[in-house]
């Protein structure tokens, strides 16, 4: 995935900020902040270790869960065309519309 980074499983966005010419991390998932910046991938990498172990370092001595919670629930809003389309192709593959729509979400994040 573009822009994604792995540090030791955890999942981090990248993007490039050209006002401060530095890229910029943000870890995905975590039930708070934990950014990091650099001027370039080896220094970013190095930096991203820092700010995770201090984050993680915090909740354990806070007792805090560091994760996000996820529900499994959100709501997603389409055009009227869409949802018919979406209804048609839940009904011949004989899916309830939530599991189509929940299989097609799964295929476009695999792929």
């Amino acid at each position: 995935m573009m822009n994604i980074m792995d540090i030791n499983g955890y999942k981090a966005v990248i993007q490039y900020d050209p006002v401060i010419d530095q890229f910029r991390g943000e870890f995905l998932g975590l039930n708070g902040g934990a950014d990091f910046y650099a001027e370039n991938i080896e220094d970013l990498r190095r930096e991203a270790m820092i700010s995770l172990n201090v984050f993680l370092d915090i909740c354990q001595k806070e007792n805090l869960c560091p994760y996000k919670e996820y529900s499994g629930k959100f709501n997603l809003r389409v055009s009227p065309e869409l949802h018919a389309k979406i209804v048609e192709r839940a009904a011949a593959e004989g899916k309830s519309l939530n599991q189509c729509v929940s299989d097609m979400l799964g295929e476009a994040v695999q792929g």
